[in-house]
């Protein structure tokens, strides 16, 4: 579950409040009842759309994004954040002669149960042990070297950085790592403008900024998932000298 802190609150604000007005109706002369209802029954609403949203909504969203991909079967992945392995396990599903790289932090506010023992007992669940390889780093500071990956992948991981410099060079080194004609997805919660300026200013092309659909809003429309793509040009683009080497 990601955050799972936020849909607990969801939760705990929306009992108190729907039972708040369901007693204010019951005596007589106490106002809250309407607003409390009202409001109690919405937190109530916002929590089953995050919960589908962690529990069901990303996958299905990272399954069609995968699609649009088209691998080939062979790819170098890389997948930043990559918690308990939603999307890099769906990516080794279909790359059978490739391999798929993690990288996270593995803190437990960020996902319910994040580590990489977890991860690892997901990988021999689907089956994928052999395809994958993880690795305790920062984001900012990626242990790979120069146009590695045919494909970096990041799901609502970028934002956790809390400053604009740190995510900017989140943002380089996913590039960095990305071998030249490699594509980039990253979705995410908010900053996303800020990641396709990025993109722009470190060369890439193809650039695009889309929302993910309500399979993946985060308790309703007023926090959807965005989703930013971008190609590596086969030439070294003229910013990407910033990255780290």
């Amino acid at each position: 579950m990601d955050a799972p802190y936020v849909p607990t609150l969801y939760g705990a604000v929306g009992v108190g409040l729907s039972a708040w007005g369901v007693a204010s109706l019951a005596a007589d002369g106490l106002t809250p009842a309407p607003w409390a209802l009202i409001v109690g029954c919405l937190a109530l609403v916002s929590a089953g759309l995050y919960m589908y949203a962690t529990r069901r909504g990303k996958f299905v969203v990272w399954e069609k994004l995968l699609d649009e991909l088209a691998l080939r079967g062979d790819e170098h992945i890389l997948d930043v954040g990559c918690g308990r392995g939603a999307v890099l396990l769906t990516a080794a599903g279909r790359i059978p002669e490739g391999r798929v790289y993690g990288v996270d932090l593995w803190r437990s506010q960020d996902q319910s149960g994040n580590d990489p023992a977890a991860t690892e007992c997901n990988a021999q669940a689907e089956g994928v042990a052999d395809r994958i390889e993880l690795h305790t780093a920062d984001m900012t500071r990626l242990p790979f070297e120069r146009d590695r990956f045919d494909v970096v992948v990041s799901s609502l991981a970028i934002h956790n950085i809390s400053d604009p410099t740190g995510r900017a060079s989140a943002i380089e080194e996913a590039v960095r790592v990305l071998r030249p004609g490699g594509r980039l997805v990253l979705a995410d919660i908010r900053n996303t403008r800020q990641y396709s300026a990025c993109l722009q200013r470190l060369g890439l092309h193809d650039i695009t900024r889309r929302g993910a659909g309500a399979r993946m809003w985060w308790s309703g429309p007023w926090m959807p998932t965005m989703v930013v793509t971008g190609t590596k040009p086969s030439r070294v683009a003229a910013g990407e000298g910033t990255a780290r080497p």
